[in-house]
């Protein structure tokens, strides 16, 4: 049976090749997708992998060789044109000291390793703008091994062990951290294990089930159009085991092809898939790999699955060999089907006042009612595609329109298979969208202008044990004469009273600047934040505080707020001015550099949205195509009949548009209301806010979804020419 399956499926005639071909080309595409995901997942593990050596302060984590001079370390945030920048003060104390990865040594005093792209930063930038916050020289480059990203900023700057103890948060390390922050509970740079385990999960949800869908799609209906030609060899004497090995080795043999394809389509993902900064960081292309464990999940799986899909699709077969020639019209599905889908979102609402405590708590309670909802999509599409189908004949006043109805009414199940796909990428869509949006509304970055924007602040606080400068700390000269520099204010420390801020500053000062706030009318000194920024839901005026003019001049510094005019030489100018007076504590930064964190954070989720949905269309598109290819070859014979009995071409190309684009746009509908019911209420639960409407963006992917798949539709039309040509109505 083997050898007759492979000579079928090989030397079968043309027929067997297009059939081949349409599998292998379905399977190609799909493993070749499901490759890239799981080595983007692997570059995100190396990647953190990467980060290890900067959590070297964490000492009970620390697990490289140990050194037997320790080394001063002091790891602090820094910043360029509103990228993040690592910079490091290291000093050792003898010869054998830890020494980062990418370096052949420690820097001496006077001089700094510093990373590929800040080094071409360096080159590119006026000193005073960079160059002049690292003294010395530049000594060497870090290489690949201490990187994180081909994009990192980096600076490894030698100093003396005196000098890094001044330095805020300066420890003595005897190692270096080898361990991936996702292992080590003390790590604090790079993603942990509840990050790595919710952009695991969501990657899972969001793409591997669609992509499996598509695959099992593809083989099913591959396996269903040899229906008839299996049930003539159960006629003539063929027993239901000996059908079954035949069907199964004819998809096995299409899914190899295909996963072999596959394969050979991967590395050309994978140059695109280096250029998506999938965590806010673009990948090294060598970490964009596959482990021997992934490549035999796909080489054994996905042959496997399409043997199990057509076994599955011959059941009609096994039972009676007349199965397939007396089709009986189906029960209609019934609307018990809605119900997953109410309670996956109802499950989503139970959590609304409820959110879990912990990370995995709330992963496994909001991808549950995601995925449940889209388990619930599926099974209720053939119910949606019915009530769309009754709604077309009731409505029908062309004959294209009637037999477009009826057929959808007859088998809603089979017109929903071809648009699933699409109804899943529309609903991740949406979901991503509606989250990524209001997030992005509520706690999304300042624009250029705005007083978060392009004021510069250096601050101390003593609540984290730092010294504060004296009252009579002297501004750095220069520093109010820098160009692009409007203003230089201070801010004094009065301590903590009560629920007042800790820092004050004089109203007549606050009154030449009324873009920061203002004093109450008649108060003398206000109480305000160490940087002047201000809650967009704070009052119409500071608190007054209960110092004195006379009392807040003998108060010491807290900090020192640049107002520029937002260019990037005068904030860059001013930090470097800043940074050389003030070496040892905070290094200087804007309320919009502040909150980079979060906003790397927004990339990442909006990067993986956009790599979700880019290839849940894509395996919708597949999906589609291989789904209409196959229905117009299994109808051939009806639709040549019906061209013999008078039914023009145009008539039956109406009748296959009807019967793809009345589920499509039915299932749509629904997907996207499903999408955003469920954003709505995920964003109450978990962060308490409201969803907003999504921008353009939005509404031209899901035009493009919806067009792409269209053109797919017509695209088919050609090929229902060929098929319904009179020989085809011939009895074999």
């Amino acid at each position: 049976m083997i050898r007759l399956g492979m000579r079928l499926a090989l030397t079968g005639g043309r027929a067997a090749l297009a059939r081949l071909a349409l599998v292998g080309g379905a399977v190609a595409v799909g493993v070749a997708l499901l490759l890239s995901v799981l080595a983007g997942l692997n570059a995100v593990q190396a990647q953190n992998l990467r980060y290890a050596w900067l959590n070297s302060a964490a000492t009970s984590a620390a697990t490289g060789p140990e050194a037997s001079d320790p080394a001063g370390w002091a790891l602090r945030e820094d910043y360029f044109a509103g990228r993040r920048m690592a910079r490091i003060d290291i000093a050792a104390t003898g010869p054998d000291a830890p020494v980062p990865p990418g370096m052949t040594r420690l820097p001496a005093p006077g001089e700094y390793y510093v990373s590929p792209a800040l080094s071409r930063l360096l080159a590119a930038t006026p000193a005073g703008e960079l160059g002049d916050r690292f003294p010395g020289h530049q000594a060497g480059v870090i290489g690949d091994a201490g990187l994180a990203s081909p994009d990192s900023l980096i600076a490894v700057v030698g100093r003396t062990p005196q000098e890094v103890a001044g330095i805020r948060g300066a420890t003595t390390i005897t190692r270096m951290v080898s361990v991936s922050p996702r292992d080590c509970s003390a790590c604090y740079v790079g993603t942990g294990r509840e990050g790595i385990t919710l952009i695991l999960s969501v990657v899972a949800a969001a793409m591997l089930f669609p992509l499996l869908m598509f695959i099992g799609t593809a083989t099913r209906l591959a396996a269903a159009r040899r229906e008839q030609r299996f049930a003539a060899m159960r006629l003539v004497g063929a027993t239901p085991r000996q059908v079954s090995a035949i069907a199964t080795v004819e998809s096995t043999v299409a899914a190899v092809v295909g996963t072999l394809l596959g394969f050979a389509l991967f590395p050309l993902l994978r140059l695109g898939l280096e250029r998506i900064t999938f965590t806010g960081e673009r990948f090294f292309l060598g970490d964009l790999s596959l482990t021997w464990a992934n490549v035999l999940l796909i080489g054994i799986g996905v042959p496997l699955g399409a043997a199990v899909a057509a076994r599955a699709a011959l059941r009609r077969v096994r039972i009676t060999p007349l199965g397939v020639a007396r089709r009986v019209t189906p029960r209609p599905p019934r609307a018990w089907r809605l119900i997953p889908v109410l309670a996956g979102l109802g499950e989503l609402a139970w959590f609304v006042g409820r959110r879990p405590q912990t990370t995995n708590g709330q992963t496994w309670a909001y991808l549950g009612g995601i995925f449940l909802t889209m388990i619930g999509l599926v099974i209720a599409g053939p119910y949606l595609t019915m009530v769309g189908s009754r709604v077309l004949a009731r409505l029908a006043r062309r004959p294209a329109t009637l037999i477009a109805g009826r057929r959808l009414a007859d088998d809603p199940r089979a017109g929903f298979r071809a648009v699933s796909g699409l109804m899943l990428a529309l609903f991740v869509t949406s979901v991503a969208t509606g989250v990524i949006t209001s997030i992005v509304a509520y706690r999304g970055e300042t624009p250029a202008g705005t007083a978060a924007y392009d004021n510069l602040s250096i601050g101390w606080y003593p609540e984290n044990g730092e010294k504060l400068p004296g009252p009579d700390t002297a501004i750095p000269a220069g520093l109010a004469t820098t160009p692009g520099v409007r203003d230089v204010l201070v801010v004094r420390y009065q301590g903590q009273l009560g629920n007042l801020p800790t820092g004050a500053i004089g109203c007549a000062e606050l009154a030449e600047h009324p873009e920061l706030g203002q004093c109450a009318p008649g108060e003398l000194v206000g109480s305000v934040y160490a940087d002047l920024s201000r809650p967009d839901f704070g009052p119409a005026y500071y608190e007054p505080s209960p110092l004195t003019p006379a009392e807040l001049a003998g108060k010491p510094l807290q900090s020192i707020v640049v107002l520029t005019d937002g260019s990037r030489a005068a904030i860059e100018r001013s930090r470097t001015v800043l940074e050389a007076a003030f070496p040892t504590g905070y290094l200087p930064a804007t309320e919009n550099e502040w909150r980079s964190d979060f906003a790397r954070t927004l990339v990442q989720w909006q990067r993986l949205a956009d790599v979700v949905i880019v290839a849940s269309l894509v395996i919708a598109g597949c999906s589609l195509a291989v789904s209409l290819a196959g229905g117009i070859n299994e109808r051939k014979r009806p639709f040549a009949l019906l061209r013999l009995t008078g039914a023009r071409l145009a008539e039956l190309r109406r009748v296959i548009t009807l019967e793809s684009a009345v589920p499509l746009l039915a299932v749509s509908v629904v997907a996207i209301a499903a999408g955003f019911t469920a954003a709505a209420f995920f964003l109450r639960s978990q962060l308490q806010y409201d969803l907003k409407a999504p921008g353009a963006t939005y509404y031209v992917m899901v035009a493009l979804g919806l067009g792409f798949s269209l053109a797919l539709i017509a695209s088919t039309m050609p090929l229902l020419k060929r098929v319904t040509a009179p020989a085809t109505a011939r009895n074999d």
